[in-house]
């Protein structure tokens, strides 16, 4: 039986960076998968280990050889070839439930855990890389090529794009799962985090039926830290499929550690959603200024942490 493997995860990084001893790769904007064969039954797992099969069944038909295990994302491009979350989200919908949309997904592979009987999260990165190559793999997976030093260059290469951002990758490293590792460093171009959902404001006027935004928060030392609220982003389907979601999880006392002072009728809720939003910047009291909306993650509640998601800086 193939071993279950946890991704291993990247630290943020301020700025873009050269590097000889560093490897460079696109950070798609998609849903981080692991994805196996064992003999010819495939099987896709969420960072959460949810079963990926289901809003993505055609996932069954890639064509990874028997006992191999891989790690990759899940991202559907628009039509200039750009990774979209807005666009992947239309086939999971918000908390993961299906919308009956199909709009084409692609594998996007980055890295090989399992071959020939074998783990090979031991080796270092460019010895994975190599036989990740040797697979050769088909259409409709994808694996995009490295970029060995030059950092920088990539960087601007996808600001220009429009494209998330960059994962810079040491050379020699070996694979860690399920941990936080500085030897993958992630550098976002937009300014973009997950947060929890706590509760929300009632809405008003066009938005009565619904909700006027969402209030969020990290975990911090076991506590729910309150981060502010987000209000824009959201289509008329979205907000309604999200307030039938929150109706369902709504509970009497604020799940946040500190009282919440925010302007409208405040409604609490059980923290079990993740959101991912963009933001400007930091205030220097620690909240989001100007969140944007982008999509519900699957990522673990756990993992929404102040130390992972927050600034840096700023206790």
């Amino acid at each position: 039986m193939l071993p279950n493997f946890e991704p291993m995860l990247a630290t943020r990084w301020q700025k873009p960076f050269d590097d000889s001893g560093w490897w460079f790769e696109v950070k798609w904007d998609g849903y981080r998968a692991i994805i196996s064969n064992e003999g010819g039954r495939l099987r896709a797992r969420s960072r959460r280990g949810i079963d990926l099969l289901g809003p993505f069944p055609e996932l069954e038909m890639l064509p990874i050889p028997d006992g191999v295990v891989l790690d990759g994302e899940i991202v559907a491009f628009d039509p200039d070839g750009r990774p979209s979350f807005s666009l992947i989200q239309r086939r999971t919908g918000f908390g993961g439930a299906g919308t009956g949309d199909r709009t084409p997904v692609n594998y996007v592979v980055f890295d090989v855990l399992y071959s020939s009987g074998e783990e090979r999260i031991g080796m270092a990165y460019e010895e994975r890389r190599e036989l990740l190559d040797s697979l050769d793999l088909q259409s409709p997976l994808v694996m995009p090529e490295p970029t060995k030093g030059a950092g920088i260059a990539l960087y601007e290469v996808v600001s220009q794009q429009g494209i998330e951002g960059i994962v810079g990758k040491k050379s020699g490293s070996r694979y860690t799962p399920g941990r936080r590792s500085a030897d993958w460093r992630k550098v976002s171009v937009r300014r973009q985090m997950r947060a929890v959902v706590g509760g929300y404001v009632e809405g008003e006027g066009s938005r009565s039926s619904t909700f006027g935004s969402l209030l969020l928060g990290l975990w911090e030392d076991g506590h729910l830290r309150f981060i502010g609220a987000v209000g824009s982003g959201f289509d008329e389907p979205t907000l309604t499929a999200i307030r039938s979601s929150l109706e369902m999880i709504e509970r009497g006392s604020s799940p946040f550690h500190i009282a919440v002072r925010y302007p409208g009728r405040l409604h609490w809720v059980e923290p079990g959603i993740v959101v991912n939003v963009e933001y400007k910047e930091w205030t220097s009291d620690g909240s989001l200024r100007a969140p944007v909306y982008k999509g519900v993650d699957l990522a673990e509640i756990s993992d929404i942490t102040w130390e992972a998601e927050g600034p840096e800086g700023l206790s």
